[in-house]
This record gives C-alpha cells, sequence and structure tokens, in this order.
C-alpha cells in the first residue's frame, strides 16, 4: 500500500482487456464494468434489457457499434447475421444500416440466389422487348432465386407465429410463386397455362421432388448398423390422409371431364355452361376441405402428422429465425412485386414462344413453369430426406402437391369467376389421365410408410415419361375431349 492506496485496486481494470463487443460476441452477454464505487453500472445493465426494443425490424441480432475496429468491413459486408450501426442513436445511421442488415441476411439466406443477376437482365429484356426466348429464359431465371427468397421470409415469419399460425402461413405462401404466374396468366386469358401450370405443380411434387427425396435419401441411408440394406421410414398417418386427399382431388378433376363426353349431344355454349356450373361448385366444396384438412392437421389431430422425435421429445432444436416479423414482410412484400413484375414479361412471351412452333403451351405450364415454383422446395426436401428426415420430407413434397390441388386451383377458379374469365376444372383429356396414374402409383408407394431408392427411382421414371409425352407432342394438338 502506497500513500493509502490499495495497489489492487489501481490493477483492476486492466484485468478484462476485451472490449464489450468482443465479449458479447463470445458469450451473447454485455460485461457489467465497475464504477466509481466498485459497483454495477445501471447504465450498461440497461441496455440488454432494452436491446430488443431499439430494433425492432430485426430479430434477436447481436449488436454493433459504427466505428473501424478489426475486422470492421468484414462485418459490415460478409457478417451474415449482423451489421455495424443497427443501435445507432442516429436515425440516418441507424435506419440504412437496418436494410442493409436486413438485405445482406436476405441474400446470404441460399446459394441459389446467385441467380439474382437475372432479375434486372430479365425486367431489361422485357422492357426494351428483346426476343421472346431471351425474355422468357432471362425471366424465367430470374424467378427462380425470387422464390427462394420467398420461401427464406415466410420461413423466418412462421417461426415466430407458433405451429398453428406458423402452418397456416405457410400453406399460404408456399405457393405463391406458382399463384403469382396464375393470376398474371389467367389475366391475359391464358386459361392453358393456368391449367397445365396448376397439374405440372402437382406432379412435379408428386413425382419428382418425392422421387428425389426417396431415391437420395435411399443411397444415403441405404444400410442399416448390421451392414444389411434398409428402407427409410415415415408415418403412415401422414402418407394415408394426404393420398386419401389427392385422390380427391384427382375425382375433382376426372367428373368435369366424363360429364364433358356425357354431353356430346348438347351444344358448346350448354357444355362450357354445365362445366363452368360444376367447376366453381366443385371449388367451393374443395376450399371448405382443405380448411378443415387444416384444422385437423394443426389443431384436433396434429400428433398424427408430428415426426416421431418430435413426439417423443427428442427432436433438434428449432432455427432462431434471423428476421423480425416486420422485416420479414417487408420482404415478401417486395419480393412478390418483383415476382409480379417478371412473371407478367415471362406470361407475354409465351404466345411469341409458341408461335415458334418448338415448344407447346402445355409442356411450358406443365413441366417449365412448375420447376420455377418447386426449385427452393425441392432443395430443402431433398437435404432433410438425406439427413433421413422423410416426415419433413413428406409434409414438403406430398403437403405441397395437397395446397395446389385443394387451394391454389380451386382459388384460381374463384378468381376467374370474378373476373370474367372462365376458368375450370376441366382439363385435357391426357393431363386428367397422367394427373389420375400418378395419384395411383404414389399412392401404392407410400401406403406402407417406407420408401428405398428403387421406389424413388419408379417415380422419377413416371415424371420422365409423363414429361417425354407432352415434349413429343405436337403444338396444341392436345384437346379438351
Amino acid at each position: 500500500m502506497e500513500n493509502g492506496l490499495d495497489s489492487s485496486h489501481l490493477t483492476r481494470p486492466t484485468v478484462n482487456l476485451k472490449t464489450r463487443d468482443q465479449i458479447r460476441r463470445e458469450t451473447g452477454k454485455f460485461p457489467s464494468p465497475p464504477n466509481g464505487n466498485g459497483g454495477s453500472s445501471a447504465h450498461f445493465s440497461s441496455l440488454d434489457e432494452m436491446d430488443g426494443e431499439r430494433r425492432p425490424l430485426l430479430g434477436h441480432q447481436t449488436a454493433s457499434n459504427l466505428h473501424a475496429e478489426p475486422g470492421f468491413w468484414r462485418h459490415l459486408l460478409v457478417n451474415n447475421q449482423s451489421s455495424p450501426g443497427t443501435d445507432s442513436p442516429n436515425p440516418f445511421v441507424r435506419w440504412p444500416a437496418r436494410v442493409w442488415n436486413v438485405t445482406k441476411i436476405t441474400l446470404f439466406s441460399s446459394w441459389i440466389n446467385l441467380l439474382l443477376v437475372f432479375v434486372p437482365l430479365g425486367i431489361v429484356a422485357g422492357e426494351r422487348e428483346w426476343g421472346a426466348p431471351w425474355v422468357f429464359t432471362l425471366n424465367f431465371l430470374a424467378i427462380i432465386p425470387l422464390a427462394a427468397v420467398l420461401s427464406f421470409a415466410t420461413e423466418e415469419i412462421a417461426g415466430r407465429l407458433g405451429e398453428t399460425l406458423g402452418g397456416l402461413v405457410n400453406a399460404t405462401f408456399g405457393n405463391a410463386v406458382e399463384l403469382i404466374v396464375s393470376i398474371v396468366a389467367l389475366r391475359a386469358g391464358e386459361i392453358e397455362v393456368v391449367q397445365a401450370s396448376m397439374l405440372g405443380s402437382i406432379l412435379s411434387n408428386l413425382l419428382l421432388v418425392l422421387g428425389m427425396c426417396f431415391f437420395l435419401g435411399g443411397v444415403y441411408n441405404m444400410r442399416g448398423p448390421d451392414g444389411h440394406g434398409t428402407e427409410q421410414s415415415f408415418s403412415t398417418a401422414t402418407a394415408q390422409t394426404t393420398c386419401s386427399l389427392m385422390t380427391l382431388a384427382s375425382a375433382s378433376m376426372i367428373l368435369p371431364a366424363a360429364l364433358y363426353g356425357v354431353l356430346s349431344k348438347a351444344d358448346e355454349d350448354n357444355k362450357q355452361a354445365s362445366i363452368l356450373v360444376l367447376s366453381r361448385g366443385t371449388a367451393i366444396i374443395l376450399l371448405f376441405l382443405y380448411v378443415l384438412y387444416l384444422y385437423f392437421a394443426l389443431r384436433t389431430h396434429k400428433k398424427l402428422f408430428e415426426p416421431e422425435a418430435q413426439a417423443n421429445g427428442s427432436g433438434e432444436e428449432e432455427h432462431e429465425p434471423l428476421l423480425g416479423p416486420w422485416s420479414a414482410g417487408l420482404v415478401l412484400v417486395v419480393v412478390t412485386l418483383i415476382i409480379s413484375v417478371c412473371a407478367d414479361y415471362m406470361v407475354d412471351s409465351i404466345d411469341a414462344l409458341v408461335a415458334t412452333g418448338k415448344i407447346s403451351k402445355t409442356f411450358i405450364g406443365l413441366i417449365l413453369i412448375p420447376i420455377v415454383g418447386n426449385a427452393a422446395e425441392h432443395v430443402t426436401a431433398c437435404v432433410v430426406a438425406v439427413k433421413d428426415k422423410m416426415d419433413l420430407a413428406m409434409g414438403v413434397a406430398i403437403g405441397s402437391s395437397i395446397q395446389i390441388a385443394l387451394l391454389v386451383t380451386p382459388a384460381l377458379v374463384m378468381l376467374g369467376w370474378a373476373i370474367g374469365q372462365p376458368m375450370t376444372l376441366h382439363f385435357e383429356t391426357f393431363e386428367t389421365i397422367a394427373f389420375a396414374l400418378s395419384v395411383l402409383v404414389v399412392t401404392y408407394t407410400v401406403q406402407d410408410g417406407k420408401s428405398n431408392y428403387l421406389e424413388g427411382a419408379m417415380l422419377l421414371g413416371l415424371y420422365m415419361i409423363i414429361a417425354l409425352a407432352f415434349w413429343a407432342s405436337p403444338t396444341d394438338a392436345l384437346g379438351k375431349v
């Protein structure tokens, strides 16, 4: 002791050499530096309590100060969870920093977003009226990453709303791309394209996505601990319920075609009037059944649809959302508007593209457009299948098909009724047969609650056969008979 001072007190400030930001990044907490009396500072403690209120647009992100500390530029440009300045007291710094942070998190959400470079190219091609193949191709490629961003924002919102509301949000926005493209086509009177895209989305999920899940999951999980061949399993209750609903959707398409064939002696106007009445009435019933299915799956019988690990309480920890609800909703709105613009240009180029005689409207709607909307879901389903989470893969693949069949398609019929477009559930005969056979094959494949790579190859083979059949058919040769 010298001059009445405690030497240990003099050295106390040098014990902790790390900055508050460094400690926050390592531990998730702010330190409480000593005040002049050796106690904790109330000012610094209150920062932790107010941290979530000072940045309402963002989720629980790491706080940062806007100063040129080591790694500042890396934090600003590369860090996919936070950005400097999001908690700045200066609003001219805080709000641009938050917008940039939301943009950065969204861009880094998937490697598919590398294709976002095609968005301005597609818009420029449509605005400058380039050739139809260029306009269609560039906007086609532009919508793929936009669909991935839409899926990411939807998951961020759903993760904060709980299981029931989250499931409803996923049901609403899960097929938003197909719905947007179809609405644009319906307003343009391209009913054939709308019907083909709806059927193509169902077939893509039932055969292509589910087949890839079975195949890749079966290959990566081919052998059990004993070295012998094994199968992946999933909930039989989920499989039976979803297949029953898909069979119902198949019947809703077969009946209008059968009625049209029976009314052979009636004139064309009376036939169309009868088909419209049947289609619109059926659409109302299907929408009611879809709402009832949501209530069944999310409320009264949700235990039947839970994966076994989750039901036993041993599931993996859920991913914490990176975006707040307002910022995720803003991303949804902006991306939806951009998709609408790209879809408008893409649909406008279809007639000129078909006029070349190299491709048909049915092939565009049945095969190409579903690839756009299902790209993100396809990747997600295959990844979880490889990780042996087949219940989740089934929910993505078959669940999306149910949404298209019982929600999106009937909703488009009702929308066509509202805007004066004769959208019906009367599909081309060959399309109806292809759909019915696909549902039959999938039902036999999944009813035992098990899957392997051979069954996946079978589903993929059927999808390729159907795609080849529509590719080989002459342009506009298929008719509604």
